[in-house]
């Protein structure tokens, strides 16, 4: 394990120890135990979560479109409280596998902060409107639109590397464009990025949807950056990753001020989905786009049939 391993591991224990007095208040007050010892849920929100960090990373998608709705159907707690640590576990997440995706050159900043910046101003009012929607509503809307989402990454012929033939004028003056090497071709590849002004434009609706729904936005970020713009897949996935550090930072702000934050789902959660992320920030780097894309795919329609379930059938 490494030296950011050892410290998130080091944090976990020492929240623990502070945890053993508060947790029989804070069980009795948001939640259900179903005849277990206070402490089974944060074991099992640990090893669930740890889970859901390396398939994160591959996948692209902030921890949160994972959890809110596993965490939300097998788990015994009241919504309100998942969606906000949702959240933080999507930001979490993209905090421990951004710098390694940076320094891997597989993330791009110059491809990031343009979007980061209409994402996250659009994500706080995405955040006042989930709060205020009824949970059915907000639940159904977010499974029909990562279910979408997968048809889209179905359809498409060219998503590993997408085929773009000119960059246009909006992406040359931001100069969005890069080098990558790609070991499974064993081949440096040249990107750039078209249809600029309309991805950007999406992008205002992803901020809303993504703190609307109380999660992270790599759902809707790596088909806009892949499919819309052209980024070769890996990069999407990556830049994906980096730019939720951004976007829920925003969000998460307005969870919390509402309370929806409780300690013992919290630090159980986000050292899971730190210490998974760091293996799967290593996967990453081997793995073949290809199986990235279908990987994406995979826990997209899994996460999307999960919250059309919960908001129809409750």
């Amino acid at each position: 394990m490494g030296k950011n391993g050892r410290y998130a591991m080091g944090l976990f224990l020492c929240c623990t120890a502070i945890l053993l007095t508060a947790a029989p208040a804070i069980a009795q007050n948001g939640i259900d135990n179903g005849g277990h010892s206070w402490w089974f849920w944060p074991l099992l929100l640990f090893i669930v979560t740890f889970v859901m960090g390396i398939l994160a990373v591959l996948g692209g998608v902030g921890g949160g479109v994972l959890f809110v709705p596993i965490i939300s159907g097998f788990f015994p707690f009241h919504l309100d409280f998942v969606r906000g640590t949702g959240l933080l576990v999507a930001l979490s997440g993209a905090l421990a596998a951004g710098p390694g995706l940076l320094k891997a050159n597989l993330a791009s900043l110059r491809l990031a902060i343009p979007v980061a910046l209409i994402a996250s101003s659009c994500a706080i009012v995405g955040a006042m409107i989930g709060l205020a929607l009824p949970t059915n509503v907000v639940q159904i809307a977010l499974g029909a639109t990562i279910l979408g989402i997968c048809i889209l990454m179905l359809t498409a012929k060219k998503s590993t590397i997408p085929d773009v033939p000119e960059a246009d004028k909006l992406s040359s003056a931001l100069r969005i464009y890069g080098v990558y090497y790609e070991p499974s071709l064993k081949q440096n590849i040249n990107w750039k990025v078209h249809r600029t002004p309309l991805g950007l434009c999406l992008f205002v609706i992803i901020g809303v949807m993504a703190g609307m729904f109380g999660l992270g936005a790599g759902w809707a970020n790596v088909p806009v950056l892949n499919l819309l713009m052209g980024a070769p897949l890996k990069i999407s996935v990556a830049t994906s990753k980096f730019l939720l550090s951004i976007t829920d930072t925003s969000a998460a702000w307005i969870y919390m001020n509402k309370g929806c934050v409780i300690p013992l789902m919290v630090v159980p959660s986000l050292v899971g989905i730190m210490l998974g992320s760091f293996v799967g920030v290593r996967l990453l780097k081997v793995a073949k786009p290809t199986f990235i894309r279908w990987m994406v795919i995979g826990i997209l329609a899994f996460a999307g049939l999960k919250a059309l379930q919960k908001g129809i059938f409750g």
